[in-house]
């Protein structure tokens, strides 16, 4: 199996990367929103869905 940043032999201590490093580019990429799954906007929740009930 290969590393899925730089695709060089993979580490066990670090699989399925090779390294820490390519583990953090991994992660740096998830929390700046490199990665993301494409949504159309009807899946998008409206106003009336999100807003908290009202009592009676």
């Amino acid at each position: 199996m290969s590393c899925p940043i730089c695709h060089k032999e993979t580490d066990p201590k670090y699989r399925p990367f090779c390294s820490k490093r390519c583990a953090d580019v991994d992660l740096g990429r998830w929390l700046t929103g490199a990665y993301a799954i494409p949504a159309d906007e009807d899946d998008r929740p409206n106003e009336d869905e999100l807003a908290p009930p009202r009592p009676h």
